[in-house]
């Protein structure tokens, strides 16, 4: 800093002298001039005076000039250094909260041919991301979830599939496998489901608790007027046949609404826009009173949920989350489920948001704008409500004749070990009507080149003298798939199986679009996480095949995604291109008194 005004004093010195002298000279020559608006005449009649000037009086004077030319000179250096070296602005603490998950890794056949997993249909982490792509940010990595980035989007996959499961099962395994549009000499595995539609009006009702948080945090526009605007278009959807209670929680909880028949709609809609927000957050009390409310108007045969709409920010009660989780297990025995609706960014707590659906049987999804209240809530609110099947696992079995080496994408949170697949004790993901679930698997085939992992030494020789495995009576199966649920009214879970046949293999270009599109929205998670797999991937290359993959998009969602591809690629090229601020000119302009002034100025760290 002292560089700085050190350079900048001894131009001021030099420019300042300059200039008062230059001032100085064309006023005692202005002063002995004629003015322009008075005649000779007029100056003969009444000639002015003369004025002499000492030397002491005039270098006073020019001193006096310097001087005051020195404080404009300053003040100017000193407002262009406020621009330069402005203080940054004050720091908004951002606490969103995101649980960490290790990235699946490659899985030798060899060594683990079995691949075990729950599914999820929560879609939050995808509409979250679009929140802060749309907003101009990058989003943290433990934010991204890929299958949710997955699940988020609809397939058009069979309802019932031909191997022989029968028309009573909920959903069926759709299978298929194509060459990775990535990697030379590697596939790409998809495993489908599609949950059946059954007759709405053969529901007996709804029975739904609105669980409102209106403390403090939630006092911004993208939370809880979005919140009460969300709703509202749920209770479009009702009719009498329904329920609705609303309690709401801040630092006490309260019913703001009794149990009320679901086509009284204007009293619905006048207790949600009554509300207010203010105070701390307890969730806890909100949490139990709702589920009182829940088992108060209890419909036998019929959909009975409680939806809690925060931010997750409970900071207030019972903070540990455990217990809370405890309590919603125990209220699902009960019949009663949970949806739990994400709203807001700043202290966003993703990670409770999560935990507290899947304790509670249901599904967790953020709304980030009221185009996804809408589908949330009005297009799939079947999907949303009403659970087909419970506690659905997937386990797939890889072919050591034919597959090397595998890996699993997303589902890291919803791992399960070998044994808990047939386990009826162990809690897994439901499905509702209508959902589709997709999980996609990367594979390396024995006959590829272009593997992850070494072989290993003294194994292949094992193998190779072991008479045992010279003969496979599954030699064209490339893996066989097994799917376990549960029935909405039993405890006792069901088996579909279906093979992987080695020759339903085809060219990536030959699948559907549905198949390719998936792999593109694989892609952009990938990209987004900087995942050192898939590490040849481009955001144009994303963008190249969505495009030609975006097939039928009634609601514009395929479309969309492939606008948060390009601001991506955006952002990224922004970040990347970033200046050097420590090698930008500071020019000083004095509007004419010096000039501009050029310096390279040191980086100053301000207090």
């Amino acid at each position: 800093m002292k560089n700085f005004k050190n350079h900048s004093n001894k131009t001021s010195n030099f420019n300042m002298y300059i200039v008062s002298t230059t001032l100085l000279i064309l006023t005692v020559a202005c002063s002995s001039g004629t003015k322009e608006n008075k005649t000779a005449e007029e100056l003969k009649k009444h000639p002015k005076p003369v004025v002499a000037v000492s030397r002491t009086i005039e270098m006073h004077l020019i001193r006096e000039s310097m001087a005051d030319k020195e404080i404009l000179f300053n003040s100017f250096a000193h407002k262009s250094q406020q621009q330069r070296f402005r203080p940054d602005k004050p720091v908004i603490v951002n606490t969103e909260n995101y649980q960490h998950y290790t990235e699946n890794g490659i899985k030798s056949v060899l060594q683990d041919p079995v691949s075990t997993f729950s599914i999820d249909v929560d879609t939050g982490s995808y509409s979250n991301i679009r929140r802060m792509i749309n907003q101009g940010m990058l989003p943290p990595s433990d934010a991204i979830r890929i299958e949710e980035f997955i699940n988020y989007f609809d397939y058009d996959y069979p309802q019932q599939s031909e191997n022989g499961s029968g028309t009573d099962a909920p959903f069926s395994i759709n299978a298929a496998i194509a060459t990775s549009p990535w990697a030379e000499q590697r596939h790409i595995m998809r495993i489908a489901l599609k949950g059946f539609t059954p007759d709405v009006s053969q529901i007996t009702g709804r029975n739904l608790v609105f669980l409102l948080d209106v403390s403090g945090s939630m006092n911004q526009p993208n939370k809880l007027p979005l919140l009460t605007r969300s709703l509202e278009l749920l209770t479009g959807q009702l009719s009498e046949q329904d329920s609705v209670s609303i309690v709401v929680y801040a630092g006490a909880s309260g019913v703001v609404l009794e149990p009320t028949q679901g086509n009284n709609k204007a009293r619905i809609k006048q207790a949600l826009s009554s509300l207010s927000a203010g105070g701390s957050t307890n969730g806890q009390a909100g949490i139990e009173l709702a589920y009182s409310m829940a088992e108060q108007a209890f419909i036998k045969g019929g959909v009975n949920r409680v939806i809690l709409a925060t931010d997750g920010d409970f900071n207030v009660g019972v903070i540990n989350h455990q217990r809370l989780i405890e309590l919603i297990k125990h209220k699902r025995q009960k019949g009663i489920a949970l949806t739990t609706l994400g709203f807001g960014q700043g202290n966003y707590n993703d990670h409770l948001m999560e935990q507290l659906a899947d304790a509670g049987n249901g599904n967790y999804a953020y709304i980030d704008n009221i185009h996804e209240a809408r589908k949330v809530l009005v297009d799939e609110m079947n999907a949303t409500l009403l659970t087909i099947a419970k506690d659905v696992k997937i386990q797939v079995e890889f072919n050591l004749d034919l597959v090397a080496e595998y890996r699993l994408l997303g589902y890291e949170n919803r791992a399960l070990k070998r044994e808990d697949f047939n386990n009826d004790k162990v809690d897994a993901g439901e499905i509702g009507a209508g959902h589709t679930v997709t999980a996609l698997y990367e594979l390396i085939l024995k006959t590829s080149n272009n593997t992850y992992l070494e072989p290993l030494r003294y194994q292949q020789v094992q193998i190779k003298n072991d008479p045992n495995l010279q003969i496979n009576q599954f030699s064209d199966e490339l893996a066989l798939v097994k799917l376990r649920y549960k029935p909405v009214n039993s405890e006792k879970s069901q088996l579909i199986t279906q093979a992987v046949m080695a020759n339903q293999i085809t060219e990536f270009k030959q699948q559907s679009d549905d198949f390719r599109f998936a792999t593109s929205v694989v892609g952009f998670a990938h990209l987004l996480k900087q995942s050192h797999f898939w590490q040849d991937m481009s955001y144009q290359q994303i963008i190249e095949l969505a495009q030609g993959a975006k097939g039928k998009d009634e609601f514009g969602y395929r479309a969309e995604f492939i606008n948060l591809v390009r601001s991506s690629a955006s952002l990224q090229v922004s970040i990347s291109n970033q200046p050097d601020e420590n090698l930008q000119l500071v020019e000083l302009n004095l509007q004419g008194f010096a000039g501009n002034i050029k310096v390279k100025p040191t980086l100053l760290n301000v207090h």
